[in-house]
């Protein structure tokens, strides 16, 4: 991998020799956020980003280098994207670090699948930011309006969780506290381990369809659970003693497809995978490490549509777990909503905007006003909330301590 981005900088730096001066843009930008309740702050963060690109007849490049600065001189340079791209008559081929994005939901990802997820901040960085960058071989092939797309990966690259310290980690539920052993979760780069995907697309003049498909790895670990019992010498009664937690990555198959379409001016969407071979927890006492494998629905469907001057788009998301069974600690049918509404003014220069997950089953929601002024084409603010309401043990619900007031400043180049 290193060999790769190396050889990839190398080319670039030719490319730059030759006179072939690149474009530069980017933004830098501040991003406090504070928990009213407590006064404690959430985010300190300052983000610097550039993009260094270049397109010619038959070559171009970029690179976009981000590099986060918190409190305490804590700094994280990622590099979330630096490829070449090569152009052909009826095809083109991407090698290198890269973000790709498939489907047609938002901020929900079912076939969006092969750039992992960064979920250190939960579901709050912006959706262009929450994607992974992954090293890849990424080949177009054109027909007329049909495209036929095939992508490998020659290494795995895994979500990013929330550190342990935290206030996006979750506690494991455990009557004691559990040990964690590393030592099954690596996966090293090889012909073996790669991962393949491949996406068709069919654009006409009444629907737009992708169907899509990939043998990779489930990007979240799955928990390999051993307990330890001693026996009471005054119940004579088996004791839990110990937990050890194995986390180790496992091999999905899956496959789907999104549409979407115009009818009088509303949009029409949808979206949905198929999972083979997906791991979840169990208390089935006959169940190997507290695990139990099972295929699972993953489904969205969408309307995008205008009243007045107000954009509005709200989805319906279904997860639901093939063959079921009681012991399992996933609810069978999970279902969410998300709900969007935008309005612009001053021509076009102050937004306010509205997006929220509303948990149909655990009744929790994420609710996340916000409201943002453009100064001129570089200089903006944005204010908003992050609000989680719910129980407990809901996808928002587990945070609502972290409900937060927050303030972005940024500079745009």
């Amino acid at each position: 991998m290193k060999k790769i981005s190396i050889t990839l900088l190398i080319l670039s730096l030719a490319i730059f020799v030759k006179s072939q001066i690149p474009d530069i843009s980017g933004f830098a930008r501040n991003y406090t956020g504070v928990i009213p309740e407590t006064g404690d702050f959430s985010v300190l963060q300052n983000t610097l980003n550039l993009n260094i690109s270049k397109i010619g007849n038959k070559v171009a490049f970029k690179a976009n280098p981000m590099l986060y600065h918190y409190w305490s001189d804590s700094l994280d340079l990622q590099l979330r994207e630096l490829y070449l791209d090569l152009f052909f008559d009826n095809f083109d081929l991407r090698i290198g670090r890269q973000q790709i994005v498939w489907g047609k939901a938002d901020g929900v990802f079912i076939t969006d699948v092969v750039s992992p997820l960064n979920l250190t901040e939960f579901l709050l960085p912006d959706f262009d930011e929450i994607r992974t960058g992954i090293t890849a071989v990424k080949f177009n092939y054109y027909i007329g309006n049909h495209t036929l797309e095939l992508i490998w990966l020659p290494s795995f690259t895994p979500v990013q969780m929330p550190r342990a310290s935290s206030i996006w980690y979750a506690q494991p539920d455990f009557l004691i506290q559990p040990t964690f052993d590393w030592s099954n979760s690596e996966i090293k780069p090889s012909l073996e381990n790669s991962e393949i995907f491949a996406k068709y697309t069919a654009l006409t003049s009444v629907v737009d369809i992708e169907i899509m498909g990939g043998y990779t790895w489930d990007d979240t670990p799955t928990m390999h659970v051993q307990k330890e019992f001693q026996v009471s010498p005054e119940t004579q009664q088996p004791m839990l003693t110990g937990i050890n937690i194995s986390p180790e990555y496992h091999r999905l198959f899956l496959g789907g497809g999104s549409f979407s379409s115009e009818i009088k001016g509303i949009i029409l969407r949808g979206e949905a995978a198929y999972y083979n071979g997906k791991y979840f927890q169990t208390e089935d006492p006959t169940a190997e490490d507290a695990l139990i494998q099972k295929d699972y629905l993953h489904y969205v469907a969408g309307l995008d549509f205008n009243i007045g001057s107000v954009k509005l788009s709200t989805q319906f998301i279904q997860k639901y777990i093939l063959d079921y069974n009681d012991f399992m600690k996933e609810n069978e049918i999970n279902n969410t909503a998300t709900f969007m509404a935008r309005y612009d003014l001053f021509r076009e220069t102050l937004h306010l905007e509205l997006f929220s997950y509303i948990g149909l089953t655990n009744k929790d929601a994420l609710i996340r006003p916000k409201i943002s002024y453009d100064f001129d084409n570089s200089f903006s603010i944005l204010g908003g909330m992050n609000i989680f309401v719910g129980e407990t043990d809901g996808q928002f619900g587990q945070y609502q301590d972290n409900t937060m007031l927050y303030l972005k400043i940024k500079y745009s180049f």
